[in-house]
């Protein structure tokens, strides 16, 4: 066989393995009988699938809230008996909306504060979201530098919120108007903030997080910075709890026998309040008996230690509980479950 030959027959030889390849890989048209006969299968499997779908918001990706969304999945998710979906978004604030108006969202992470917003929007807003548990509070940090000896030492002074869309951009400058403080607001990174303070470009930061911040905890900090006390009074009682930073939040930073009043905003679980006949309404329900009866799991090692923290019976200021929770409670079975420890 000549070389020409040779290579001719090696090249048909190729061709032929190639196509033989495609057709082996090319999909296969089903006849007629064969998709009516899947069509009622895959009817079937996206109504199963959809049954018991629970869309939960839940925050930032890097966010403590989203991550105690996915863990909610992680325990309470059962093949055809329920499905909850966490959801990335924006923030608190966002959350609210979703809950309103966003097809498919059943529940939400949210601050309590961020209903503030919708108030003049959305009247009664109160009827329309209900809370299914408070999960932990969100403390407030207004950290200062050595000269800063009081509240008012701040006005006009600048004072960072962090970055937009965190619970500090939105709950501080609200609770700073509450308390009538006018400062020079900043939104930048903490981890920033904290450097230009410590160089005394900027006054104080302002956290809202559950304690203990591992900025404080850990960080260096010269003699004189220090936490400022906010006390709980009557324009708190809305949306906010009494709460207090103490020696063993920060050894460093508070002094043995020493305790720095503050408010919270809590944190939790909120619904919106369907119709109690309605498709979506069972569907959250289904989500409280799962999340109640399951909670120990969520209180074992390698899940979120906040979880330890959480106490079903405790209530949130201004929104009602959603009743299916609230009837879980008062089962013999809830007299004692979900206490925190």
């Amino acid at each position: 066989m000549s070389h020409v030959k040779l290579l001719y027959t090696i090249a048909l030889a190729l061709l032929g393995v190639q196509l033989s390849a495609n057709a082996q890989s090319a999909p296969r048209h089903p006849t007629p009988a064969a998709a009516a006969t899947a069509r009622p299968a895959d009817t079937a499997a996206k109504e199963r699938i959809n049954a018991w779908t629970v869309g939960l918001a839940g925050g930032f990706i890097e966010g403590a809230p989203l991550r105690l969304a996915a863990e909610i999945a992680r325990v309470v998710n059962e093949e055809d008996k329920l499905h909850v979906i966490p959801i990335v978004t924006q923030g608190a604030t966002e959350n609210v909306n979703s809950l309103l108006y966003l097809k498919g969202v059943d529940a939400a992470i949210i601050n309590t504060d961020a209903l503030e917003e919708y108030k003049a929007q959305v009247p009664l807003i109160e009827r329309r979201i209900v809370y299914i548990m408070s999960l932990f509070p969100s403390e407030l940090h207004i950290f200062v530098r050595p000269e800063i000896k009081t509240l008012d030492d701040l006005r006009g002074k600048k004072v960072n919120f962090n970055t937009q869309g965190t619970a500090a951009a939105y709950s501080g400058p609200l609770i700073f108007s509450r308390l009538g403080l006018d400062v020079e607001k900043m939104f930048i990174p903490h981890q920033v903030a904290l450097e230009q303070m410590k160089r005394g470009d900027v006054s104080a930061v302002v956290f809202v997080t559950s304690k203990p911040v591992d900025a404080f905890l850990k960080g260096r900090w010269d003699p004189g910075f220090k936490f400022l006390p906010v006390e709980y009074s009557a324009k708190f009682e809305d949306y906010y709890l009494p709460s207090s930073i103490e020696p063993k939040d920060y050894p460093s930073l508070v002094k043995t026998g020493e305790r720095v009043a503050t408010i919270a905003v809590p944190t939790i679980l909120a619904a919106y309040n369907w119709p109690q006949e309605s498709d979506r309404y069972r569907r959250v329900a289904r989500l409280v008996d799962h999340l109640f009866s399951r909670l120990d799991r969520l209180q074992s090692p390698g899940f979120d230690p906040k979880w330890k923290e959480v106490n079903l019976r405790a209530n949130v200021p201004g929104l009602g509980r959603f009743q299916p929770a609230q009837e879980w409670l008062d089962r013999p079975q809830g007299g004692t479950a979900g206490l925190s420890r």
